[in-house]
């Protein structure tokens, strides 16, 4: 296994550098070019220094993208264009909020979507296998920010149980940390059940189609047969075994927690780096662009190593020479 990961960490980095050179280039090559607004006229004379001669339009792109790794080996992401501050200030200022909404969005997925595809499958052609059906296709074929506006509609504007936006009340910024804490989770809960309404019905789809070829088997047929317990059959069993392609669900699922929350952050104005980005977007940010999108690729490569880790670690039998 040790042998594996090293081999698997000495892939990522080239592949890491090749995926930061096409996003480089194509911030280059954007209508506008960076070179047009990164100009801050209350930049210092020395940044103004470093920020020209690393955007010099006479050095080809793979010069200025050498600066830029280099800059970025030691610490520099570059300077935000509309914040007017380090990118690295501002995806560590903004990343807490995504990394706490997609962290309750996975958990609230992972509750009720892999019970419920096992009870789909036990259940299979019931009342409650037809109606967990219709719900995943729905939630997979819903659009993140029609339900986003439905649920704000109903639960924030009619009822008024929630919160329509943001991620806390600012005049709460002096009570006691117990209430501060609350009146955030008060906050994260639409938007929690917005991001997780298509992981919940993917992870009823992927479990419910693994365990109904799991409880197939013969030594499904067998554990039944020597007069073992259902519950032991279906959890101990079965579900261990029908548990790989859950994982790898699990493992796409983690650049998600920034990609997906995109959408959900705008609807409900929630301060994470899914609403920078479309910030950044709209006004032509460029650093904070590639600082994000930077950020999503090595979540995407760190995805798929943790879900090769996790396959040996529910299947005994996987092993990485």
């Amino acid at each position: 296994m040790r042998t594996y990961l090293l081999r698997r960490i000495l892939q990522i980095i080239p592949v890491f550098l090749l995926i930061l050179f096409i996003l480089f280039f194509i911030n280059e090559k954007a209508p506008g070019g960076p070179t047009s607004t990164m100009m801050d006229p209350r930049m210092t004379a020395e940044q103004k220094a470093i920020l020209a001669e690393r955007l010099d339009p006479s050095l080809p792109v793979y010069q200025k993208f050498f600066n830029w790794i280099g800059q970025a080996f030691q610490g520099s992401l570059g300077y935000s264009i509309r914040l007017k501050r380090p990118v690295t200030e501002v995806l560590g200022d903004f990343i807490g909020p995504t990394f706490l909404l997609g962290i309750s969005s996975l958990i609230l997925s992972m509750l009720i979507g892999i019970p419920v595809g096992i009870i789909s499958a036990t259940r299979q052609r019931s009342l409650i296998d037809t109606s967990t059906t219709i719900f995943s296709l729905i939630g997979i074929s819903m659009p993140t920010f029609f339900f986003g506006l439905l649920l704000i509609k109903f639960f924030a504007v009619d009822l008024r149980w929630f919160p329509i936006f943001g991620m806390q009340n600012m005049l709460l910024r002096k009570e006691p940390w117990l209430t501060r804490a609350l009146d955030i989770a008060w906050h994260t809960v639409l938007p929690a059940v917005v991001l997780g309404l298509s992981s919940t019905a993917s992870f009823m789809r992927y479990t419910r189609s693994s365990m109904l070829e799991v409880i197939r088997q013969d030594y499904i047929r067998t554990a039944r047969a020597k007069g073992l317990r259902e519950k032991v059959v279906i959890y101990r069993h079965a579900l261990r075994n029908s548990i790989i392609p859950i994982i790898t669900l699990l493992g796409f699922w983690v650049p998600s927690l920034l990609s997906g929350a995109v959408m959900t952050e705008t609807v409900f104005g929630y301060p994470g780096l899914g609403k920078i980005s479309v910030d950044a977007v709209n006004t032509r940010d460029y650093p904070v662009i590639l600082g994000v999108n930077a950020m999503l690729a090595i979540l995407t490569l760190l995805g798929t190593l943790l879900a090769d880790i996790l396959y040996a670690v529910a299947d005994p039998r996987i092993k990485y020479e």
